[in-house]
């Protein structure tokens, strides 16, 4: 069993800096699990402690059913890619990939099938014979996650491997990573900073900041119940808008105010916000949440504000309008056809249905 439990851990460094604080987190057989948070949050200190490579000041770490806090990074049965690669120049891919298996002494006959068993899952079974210096940024990845493979450990672990690769072969590595891991039916677990990764590749995703785990969740409900604004800010891409106002009550109907627009908020969730009645908050509310009421066909007045286009930048199937209020700016994400001009006031259409509200004090969420 491949299960990685980590129980009140922390790691300490002099003279009081915590890198990570009372991590407890249980990660399932077979799962695979993305840590994210801006560089650093701890993240790459809380693999390398499941590793072996650091050592945790306080609490346990469990992989299977063995603590594995004075077991040395060895004996641990697990493997890691990192950042770098970390291929060894002098030797050619397969030498790369079967020296890990060499140092512990397997058959020859083993060694080679596993070597190029792993090539062939990777489709670099034409470059065993050439040298790392041979192969582009995404080849070394391979054959650095071909290292690990042959090893057949209990728990993969990814040290943000696709960082130093271009835009386009990051996407295409991180599906295939993703494919290797229902090929191969082990637990990954996955550090990244970049967001797009962690909700493209994640079953679960933890989101940490300051050493702290922020929130546990799949990636949808991360991306449409954020816990706090720090996660509503860090998932999504453009980030979630943020504008400070009061909530107000006029007539029975309460209301967001952010002093140059006020918007209706939806009954079904006003329960929650009697007690903020007359009190600042913070309004969220996503950049594809924000419609141009030229492309509404029913649009409810309590809900257009009108906004001056600062910037307007295509992207091809869509156009990213930065907007200001007067006293807020914000981004609307649009479709590709919706070309306003600069210096332009546009009437757009707010979806309450899909807004946040958080707390000034804790930026808790509060709904």
């Amino acid at each position: 069993m491949a299960q990685v439990s980590l129980r009140n851990v922390s790691k300490k460094f002099p003279p009081n800096v915590y890198a990570v604080k009372d991590i407890n987190l249980g990660i399932e057989n077979k799962e695979f699990l993305v840590l994210v948070g801006p560089s650093g949050c701890g993240k790459s200190t809380f693999l390398r402690m499941i590793a072996g490579l650091e050592e945790a000041t306080t609490g346990k770490i469990w992989i299977g059913d063995k603590m594995v806090n004075d077991v040395p990074a060895k004996d641990r049965n697990i493997a890691m890619v990192f950042q770098n690669y970390a291929l060894y120049p002098h030797m050619t891919v397969y030498e790369n990939m079967a020296f890990g298996l060499k140092l512990r002494k397997f058959p020859k006959s083993e060694i080679d099938q596993r070597v190029r068993d792993a090539a062939q899952i990777l489709n670099i079974t034409k470059h065993l014979n050439k040298r790392p210096k041979e192969l582009s940024g995404g080849e070394q990845q391979r054959v650095a996650v071909g290292r690990a493979i042959v090893r057949k450990p209990l728990v993969f672990l990814f040290d943000e491997p696709l960082s130093n690769l271009d835009a386009k072969l990051r996407v295409q590595m991180r599906t295939e990573i993703s494919k290797l891991h229902t090929r191969l039916q082990t637990t990954m677990i996955y550090v990244t900073h970049d967001q797009v990764e962690a909700m493209t590749m994640g079953t679960r995703i933890v989101v940490m900041k300051e050493g702290a785990i922020q929130q546990i969740d799949d990636p949808i409900a991360l991306y449409d119940k954020p816990k706090n604004k720090f996660v509503a800010g860090f998932i999504g891409s453009p980030p979630m808008n943020f504008m400070n106002g009061q909530i107000i009550k006029k007539d029975g109907k309460f209301y967001f105010n952010e002093g140059n627009f006020k918007v209706k908020i939806l009954d079904e969730i006003t329960d929650k916000l009697i007690p903020y009645v007359g009190k600042e908050v913070i309004f969220g509310i996503r950049p594809e949440d924000i419609y141009d009421r030229l492309f509404v066909q029913e649009a409810p007045e309590e809900n257009v504000v009108t906004a001056n286009c600062e910037v307007c930048e295509p992207m091809g199937a869509e156009v990213f309008l930065h907007l200001n209020s007067g006293k807020h700016t914000f981004v609307a994400r649009v479709g590709g056809h919706d070309k306003p001009a600069v210096n332009q006031d546009l009437e757009l259409v707010f979806d309450m249905s899909k807004v946040h509200f958080f707390d000034v004090k804790d930026d808790k969420a509060i709904v």
